[in-house]
C-alpha cells in the first residue's frame, strides 16, 4: 500500500469518553478530517424533559472544508444516532454496511431529511482511498449484524477504531469476528488502537448467544399465559431468538411500538432476520387467541427495552396492559445510571401480577467483549499508542491495565476526555490541547434549543416551585392600583399559608410603593428588589427556594 509521507496525525474525542453513548471521533491525518460514528446518549437523570443528547460539533463546521468523510461501525443508536445532526450541516460522504445505512436512511425520514445519495455502502472487504490516508474495513461480532471496525492507514502506521465488539464463537448468524485481518493489521503496525471499553471491569469471557436462544424458548415454555419480551430494538440477534421460540412453542407474535415495527421491517426486508409469514399478527388479534398461544415484543420510543413496560405495568398504556399472569421477560441489561428505573419497573411489573424473568435465568448476553476478549484484541493488534473509548472513566481505567497486563508500557496508554486532542507525530505523541466539544440537547422538534440555563430552571421548578407575583401601577400618578397578587405552584399549598403569601404580598406592596415615591420606575429594578426581598423572607420561613417570578403590568 503506497502511503503519502504523513506529517501530523490527531485523535479526537466528541463523544463516548467518560459516557456510555455518544460515541464521535475524530481522526486527522494532516489537513484532512475523518470521523468515526455520530451516536446519541440517553439523557441523564438531571436532563429533565430531554428525549436523547448527541455530540457537540462545532469543531466540525468550524473546520468544514477538510472534512472527508464519517464511517459507521454499526448501526445501534448509540453510533448513528446523531448522523442526522452532521448530515444537516455538513455536506460528506457517508459509508456504513448495508444494515447499518439502511436504518441511517429510517432516521433520516424521522427528520424530514432525503439527501440519501451521500450514503454510501461498504462491507469489510472495501478499500477507500483518499490524499492522505487510506481507510479499510474488518468485520466484528456484535448484538447486530454488519459490525465492522474501521482502520485508517498512513505513513506512521494505522489508527485502528475496533467499534463495539465480542469474540463469539458460537454467534446465531455468520457474522464472525475477522480474526486474521486483526492480525494482519497488527503485523503491519497499528501506531495507535481506539478499542471499545464497556465490559473492561468484567473478568473472563462474555457468554454466548447460543445460550440465550435455548433460555427464552425454555421460559416461554414454562409460561402459562401470555409471554411479554422487553428488547433493545437494536438487539438482532435477541429479537431472533424470540422469533425462534414463539414458533418453537407454537404462539403468535405481536408486536408493541412503531419503533420496534419499523426495525423488524427493515431487517427482514434485507434479510437479517428471518420469520414465518403467519407468525406475526397485529396487536389489536391477540384476544382473538388463548393467551398460552401469545407471545407479545416490546420496547421503548428510543429503541430502549423499558419505555412501553413500565407504561403497561402501570396500566396507562394506549395499546396493552401488563395482566394477572402474564409472564414478563426482560431480555437486556439496564444501561449504566438507569439501575433504579429497571428495579422500579420490576416491583411495578409484580404489582400488576406478572411473573418476571429477568436476571436469574440468562436471556440475555452482553455485546461486548469482557477482559479476556479486550486482551486479545490488544494482542492481535500489538498497537504502539492505546486509547481506551466506548466506556465511563472508570471503564476506561480498567481497559488501560488490562493493556498493561499484556506488556504496554503506562506512558503509551492515553486516558483522554471529551475534547481533547492527542497528536501524534514520527517518534512522539502528546496531549494537552482541547477543541469545543459537550452535549447538544435533543427535547421534541427542538435541536439543541434547550441549554444549560433551561435545564438549571426545569431542577430549579422540581425542587422548590414557582412563585408568580402580578402587581399592578399607575405610573402616571406612582400608586398601586391592583395586587399585589401571589400564585403559587410547587411550592407551598395555598390554604395552609396564608399567613406567608399575605406577609409576601405586604412585602412586595412596600417595596412597590418605595420604588414609586423615590421615582425608581425601572421595571427591571423594581423587578430585582422584589425576587431579592422574597428569596430572604421566603428562605428563612420555609428553607425553601422557589423561582420567584414578578409580572409588573402598568395602567
Amino acid at each position: 500500500m503506497n502511503l503519502k509521507q504523513t506529517e501530523n496525525i490527531k485523535v479526537i474525542a466528541l463523544g463516548g469518553v467518560g459516557e456510555i453513548g455518544k460515541n464521535m471521533f475524530v481522526i486527522e491525518v494532516d489537513a484532512d478530517l475523518f470521523i468515526v460514528d455520530a451516536g446519541l446518549m440517553h439523557p441523564e437523570g438531571e436532563m429533565l424533559g430531554i428525549d436523547v443528547v448527541i455530540p457537540d460539533i462545532s469543531y466540525l463546521i468550524e473546520n468544514r472544508s477538510r472534512v472527508k468523510a464519517m464511517f459507521l461501525t454499526h448501526g445501534h443508536e448509540e453510533n448513528i444516532g446523531g448522523v442526522f445532526y452532521v448530515m444537516q450541516k455538513l455536506s460528506i460522504p457517508v459509508y456504513g454496511t448495508k444494515l447499518t445505512l439502511a436504518l441511517v436512511v429510517e432516521k433520516l425520514k424521522e427528520y424530514g431529511m432525503k439527501n440519501y445519495s451521500l450514503l454510501k455502502e461498504i462491507d469489510s472487504s472495501s478499500k477507500i482511498e483518499f490524499d492522505s490516508a487510506a481507510v479499510t474495513f474488518f468485520r466484528t461480532n456484535h448484538s447486530i449484524p454488519d459490525s465492522v471496525g474501521v482502520a485508517v492507514h498512513t505513513s506512521l502506521g494505522s489508527i485502528v477504531h475496533t467499534g463495539d465488539f465480542k469474540f463469539d464463537q458460537t454467534p446465531t448468524s455468520n457474522h464472525v469476528s475477522d480474526i486474521s485481518k486483526m492480525a494482519a493489521l497488527g503485523d503491519e503496525g497499528v501506531l495507535c488502537l481506539l478499542s471499545d471499553s464497556t465490559n473492561a471491569e468484567k473478568p473472563g469471557y462474555s457468554a454466548s448467544e447460543s445460550v440465550v436462544g435455548s433460555e427464552i424458548a425454555t421460559a416461554m415454555y414454562n409460561a402459562d399465559g401470555r409471554v411479554i419480551i422487553a428488547v433493545f430494538a437494536s438487539n438482532y440477534s435477541r429479537i431472533q431468538h424470540v422469533i425462534n421460540a414463539a414458533i418453537e412453542n407454537n404462539r403468535k407474535l405481536a408486536i408493541v411500538g412503531k419503533n420496534m415495527m419499523n426495525v423488524l421491517q427493515t431487517a427482514i426486508k434485507l434479510g437479517y432476520i428471518h420469520v414465518q409469514e403467519d407468525l406475526i399478527i397485529p396487536l389489536q388479534e391477540i384476544e382473538k387467541h388463548p393467551s398460552q398461544k401469545i407471545a407479545i415484543l416490546t420496547t421503548g420510543t428510543n429503541g430502549e427495552p423499558l419505555g412501553a413496560l413500565n407504561r403497561m405495568a402501570r396500566h396507562s398504556h394506549k395499546q396493552l396492559n401488563v395482566s394477572e399472569g402474564d409472564t414478563v421477560m426482560i431480555a437486556a441489561t439496564p444501561l449504566p445510571g438507569h439501575e433504579l428505573e429497571f428495579s422500579k419497573t420490576i416491583d411495578l411489573l409484580y404489582r400488576a401480577g406478572a411473573n418476571v424473568v429477568f436476571g436469574q435465568k440468562q436471556v440475555h448476553v452482553s455485546g461486548h467483549g469482557n477482559q479476556e476478549e479486550l486482551k486479545l484484541m490488544l494482542n492481535l493488534m500489538k498497537p504502539k499508542y492505546f486509547i481506551p473509548i466506548n466506556g465511563e472513566y472508570k471503564m476506561q481505567v480498567a481497559h488501560g491495565k488490562l493493556a498493561q497486563q499484556v506488556g504496554m508500557n503506562k506512558k503509551d496508554i492515553l486516558l483522554i476526555e471529551k475534547g481533547d486532542v492527542v497528536h501524534f507525530k514520527e517518534n512522539s505523541v502528546r496531549t494537552g490541547s482541547k477543541v469545543t466539544s459537550g452535549n447538544v440537547l435533543i427535547d421534541g422538534l427542538g435541536v439543541g434549543d434547550v441549554g444549560n440555563i433551561v435545564l438549571r430552571d426545569r431542577r430549579l421548578l422540581s425542587q422548590d416551585g414557582i412563585l408568580i407575583v402580578v402587581v399592578t401601577l399607575d405610573k402616571a400618578n406612582k400608586r398601586v392600583v391592583a395586587g399585589p397578587e401571589i400564585i403559587s405552584r410547587g411550592f407551598v399549598y395555598v390554604r395552609e399559608s396564608e399567613e406567608l403569601l399575605d406577609k409576601s404580598a405586604l412585602i412586595v406592596k412596600e417595596i412597590a410603593d418605595k420604588c414609586m415615591k423615590d421615582h425608581l420606575i425601572e421595571w427591571s429594578s423594581l423587578k430585582l428588589n422584589i425576587r431579592e426581598a422574597l428569596n430572604q423572607y421566603l428562605y428563612e420561613r420555609t428553607k425553601r427556594r422557589p423561582m420567584i417570578l414578578p409580572i409588573i403590568m402598568e395602567v
